[in-house]
């Protein structure tokens, strides 16, 4: 079975919000289509409060998109584990996401459109 995989400018201005603090807003998100899954929005890194995360030792490996690292969401009154990742040297079919950010949606993570 072969898995497609799209990616796009994701349309509009979004943002992610963990423990009701803003971890960022973009206007250069991508939504990344992947089979069946929901979309996933990644966020340029620039576009993200970066001293909220802290990268844990969790890593993941994707046959499409290669390996990924995770990052921890720290703010005043929670840390919400392992609820971000990133492909560092993503496979070449989808080096668009390189430099990106995903977040696991979650009673303390959302991401939406604005």
């Amino acid at each position: 079975m072969t898995t497609t995989i799209h990616i796009r400018k994701a349309p509009g201005v979004w943002s992610v919000r963990s423990g009701g603090a803003v971890l960022g807003e973009s206007s250069n998100a991508l939504e990344l289509s992947e089979g069946d899954l929901a979309p996933v929005i990644y966020f340029p890194r620039e576009d993200i409060a970066m001293a909220l995360l802290d990268r844990t030792d969790k890593t993941t490996h994707c046959p499409h998109k290669g390996d990924a690292v995770y990052f921890s969401i720290v703010n005043m009154s929670t840390t919400t584990e392992n609820a971000v990742w990133s492909y560092e040297d993503p496979k070449a079919d989808v080096a668009a996401i390189k430099g990106h950010l995903a977040f696991v949606v979650s009673e303390s993570v959302k991401v939406e459109q604005l």
